[in-house]
């Protein structure tokens, strides 16, 4: 199971806004596109998916326990604001701390732990 997997945190912390044309039907829809019924419409040029507007934003293609074990419903068809967002992103580690999450900082920290380590290693002369 990935990180993402067992967490779920940016689907329950962040507003989900992009182009109609990612809907189902849409002429850059990835996959079978959003369904029309999870989004609402803002502009004649911008949707958002349903539940990430709230006080407390939960998606509403999110399945499971965030911290536990989670899943998106549309996973194929997720719209591109979801599919650019990264492990690697310090929206992550905020999305992470509103749930009470642990930050995943060794994923930004692993190859500077190994350069260390690299160096703790050699015997340097003093």
């Amino acid at each position: 199971m990935s990180v993402c997997q067992s967490c779920g945190a940016c689907c329950a912390a962040f507003r989900v806004d992009f182009h109609p044309a990612e809907l189902a039907g849409g002429s850059f829809a990835w996959g079978a596109g959003v369904p029309l019924e999870m989004t609402v419409r803002l502009t004649p040029n911008i949707v958002r998916l349903c539940g990430t507007d709230t006080a407390e934003p939960r998606c509403i293609a999110l399945a499971g326990e965030i911290g536990q074990q989670v899943s998106c419903t549309i996973y194929d068809a997720r719209p591109s604001p979801c599919r650019e967002f990264d492990v690697e992103h310090a929206a992550c580690n905020r999305a992470r701390q509103r749930h009470g999450l642990a930050p995943l900082w060794w994923r930004r920290q692993r190859p500077f732990a190994r350069a260390w380590r690299a160096l703790r290693q050699r015997s340097l002369p003093i």
